[in-house]
């Protein structure tokens, strides 16, 4: 059964509370998402790191329920 939108935006949240997240369904398939996750959390960390910190969210669900995420993540910016 796939996963809808909401519970990959928060299974993220709950992994990454300061997370800002944005799902997007690529396809209209409930397979193959997009997201955007922005977080503190990542500031210091490599891409591949990030990438690993927003698998690990998914609690193995990628490559099952979820087919495909095409993965974007980035610190917030500084505010001034």
């Amino acid at each position: 059964m796939p996963m809808n939108a909401g519970d990959i935006q928060r299974l993220i949240e709950e992994a990454l509370p300061d997370a800002e997240v944005t799902i997007r369904d690529l396809a209209g398939d409930g397979d193959h998402y997009a997201a955007e996750v922005v977080s503190e959390a990542f500031r210091g960390k490599s891409r591949v790191a990030q990438h690993q910190m927003v698998y690990q969210a998914l609690k193995g669900k990628m490559g099952g329920e979820l087919h495909a995420l095409a993965l974007q993540t980035s610190v917030p910016e500084a505010k001034g």
